[in-house]
């Protein structure tokens, strides 16, 4: 018999601009998209940490973040 004892997921997310609308808004868009998926973490208690972040030359964002897998403990997969 097994048990899982503790998961994470590790996953790189590509917040990307739509091409019809206006560059700079376009950017405005992404970095809301990027601050309200971090809030979203917050608010549902998921434990993360943020790997990577940057910004890419098109205004896109790619983060890569290791984060709890449904409601499993994380063990010790968020320490440095």
């Amino acid at each position: 018999m097994k048990r899982v004892k503790a998961a994470c997921i590790t996953q790189t997310l590509h917040f990307f601009q739509k091409d019809d609308i206006e560059r700079n808004y376009a950017t405005k868009m992404v970095e809301e998209e990027v601050r309200k998926y971090k809030a979203g973490l917050d608010k549902t208690g998921t434990k993360y940490r943020i790997l990577s972040e940057e910004t890419l030359e098109d205004g896109s964002v790619m983060i890569e973040i290791k984060k709890q897998y449904n409601t499993s403990s994380v063990g010790n997969y968020l320490d440095k």
